[in-house]
């Protein structure tokens, strides 16, 4: 049995408040809505959130949420004329992205990072805003698996890209072939990998070794 940050009693608040949050956001702040989910995922609002703080997933209105981010960013935002549209696909971006990070006890960066990104979350309002939740559930899971497969095989699209075989590498990099192998088929998770693998491998295929790991 999953356990999650907080309580089931609290979700509908915290994806409530959450949803008000990214609209309301979205409408003050001083730029695109993109930039301020990259300002939240920034602050420590999202950290807190996501330890079930009850300050923050019950506490604070989601106005107050946004404010919160916007001081702790030291971002321009601008007073709004502001209620509530439960029916706008930025509301629902939100409430949606609150329960699966419930669910999922995923960070909020790194359901980013994996490909469920706001805008991707925004493309799927059409199609599931009126669906049970589980259904978006469903296809917020299959996204990131898909990501974290293609993740997966960095390593043997860059070696192709650089033109070796995976003798080839292993040699020049001092990795086993083995390793190689096993980092590539996904067996090995190559973000576990010491840092001089890293950088050997990194080195060999004219990268950073933060580009293997994304």
């Amino acid at each position: 049995m999953m356990i999650h940050a907080y309580d089931e009693i609290y979700l509908e608040d915290a994806m409530n408040n959450f949803a008000v949050m990214l609209d309301y956001g979205s409408q003050a702040y001083e730029g695109d809505i993109e930039e301020f989910y990259e300002s939240f995922l920034a602050s420590d609002v999202a950290c807190q959130f996501e330890k079930g703080n009850p300050q923050y997933i019950a506490g604070l209105s989601g106005i107050e949420l946004a404010e919160t981010v916007f001081v702790y960013q030291k971002v321009n935002s601008h007073e709004v004329d502001y209620l509530p549209d439960n029916y706008s696909d930025v509301y629902w971006a939100g409430w949606a992205l609150a329960y699966f990070q419930w669910v999922s006890n995923f960070s909020f960066s790194f359901i980013q990072k994996s490909g469920l990104t706001l805008k991707r979350v925004l493309q799927m309002y059409s199609t599931f805003h009126e669906a049970d939740i589980s259904k978006f559930v469903e296809a917020a899971y299959e996204i990131i698996g898909k990501a974290r497969s293609a993740a997966h095989n960095i390593l043997k699209s860059l070696r192709k890209n650089a033109g070796f075989t995976q003798q080839e590498l292993a040699t020049r990099s001092g990795v086993s072939l083995r390793m190689i192998r096993a980092y590539e088929q996904g067996a090995q998770d190559l973000g576990k990998a010491e840092a001089r693998t890293l950088l050997n491998l990194a080195t060999v295929l004219g990268c950073s070794p933060e580009t293997l790991l994304y």
